[in-house]
C-alpha cells in the first residue's frame, strides 16, 4: 500500500492550463512594453532640458580703411557732380525789425563869431592906400581850439598890396598872445582882394594895417 503511494507521488507533475500561460505571456509583454515606453519618455525629457551646443561667435569684420584723398584737380573731372535733390520750399519766417529807438538830438555847437575888423574906407573914391573890397574880404573864422580855451585878443596885420589889388606881403605887427588867433588873421588877409592905392589917377603899390579884435561870444 505504501509502495504504491510513493510511486504514484513521484509521477505526479503540476501542469497549468494553456490559457493561464497565454495570459502570463501577454502580461509579461505588456509590462516590457510599458517599461520601454517609460524609459523612452524619460530620455526625451532629459534631452529637452539638456542645453544645446553653443553657437559659434560671429567674428565682427573690421571696417576697411578709407582710400587716400586724391590731390587737388586729380580725378575730379571723372567723378559725377553730386547735385542736391530738389526739396520742397520751406516757408520762410519773416522777422519784423523793431522800430529804431529815437536817437538823442545832438545840439550843434554855435558857430564861432567872426573877428571884428575896423571899418575900411569906401573903395569908390581914390585913396593913397589900398582898400579891401567888401565882397572879397571876409572876416577870419574864430579857431575852435582858441574858442574852447577862451582865447581872446587883438591882432594887427600889415599888408603890402600891388597895383592889381593882390597882397604881396602879409605880416603881423601886433600879436594877440594866441598863435591860433594870429594864424587865423594872416590866412584871412592873404586871400583878400583890394582896390589898389592911386596917385594922380594911376594904381600904385600901397600898404595897409588891418586890426582884428577876437572876442568869444558871452
Amino acid at each position: 500500500m505504501s509502495a504504491h503511494s510513493s510511486r504514484s507521488g513521484q509521477n505526479v507533475t503540476f501542469q497549468l492550463p494553456r490559457s493561464s500561460l497565454k495570459i502570463a505571456g501577454i502580461a509579461f509583454c505588456a509590462g516590457l512594453l510599458l517599461f520601454f515606453v517609460v524609459w523612452l519618455n524619460a530620455r526625451r525629457n532629459n534631452d529637452f532640458y539638456r542645453a544645446g551646443p553653443a553657437q559659434p561667435q560671429t567674428e565682427v569684420a573690421e571696417p576697411a580703411p578709407l582710400p587716400a584723398p586724391l590731390p587737388a584737380g586729380a580725378g575730379a573731372s571723372d567723378m559725377p557732380e553730386s547735385r542736391p535733390e530738389a526739396a520742397g520750399e520751406a516757408p520762410q519766417l519773416v522777422e519784423t525789425a523793431p522800430p529804431p529807438s529815437p536817437q538823442p538830438i545832438v545840439e550843434a555847437e554855435p558857430a564861432p563869431p567872426p573877428a571884428q575888423t575896423a571899418p575900411a574906407p569906401v573903395a569908390d573914391t581914390p585913396t593913397d592906400r589900398p582898400v579891401p573890397l567888401p565882397d572879397q574880404s571876409p572876416a577870419p573864422t574864430y579857431p575852435p581850439a582858441a574858442l574852447r580855451r577862451g582865447d581872446s585878443g587883438t591882432v594887427v596885420v600889415q599888408a603890402v598890396v600891388d597895383t592889381r589889388g593882390v597882397p604881396l606881403d602879409v605880416k603881423i605887427i601886433q600879436r594877440s598872445g594866441s598863435r591860433d588867433l594870429d594864424r587865423a588873421a594872416l590866412d584871412a588877409v592873404r586871400n583878400w582882394r583890394f582896390q589898389p592905392a592911386q596917385s594922380n589917377g594911376q594904381p600904385m603899390q600901397g600898404t595897409l594895417e588891418i586890426p582884428f579884435d577876437f572876442k568869444p561870444a558871452q
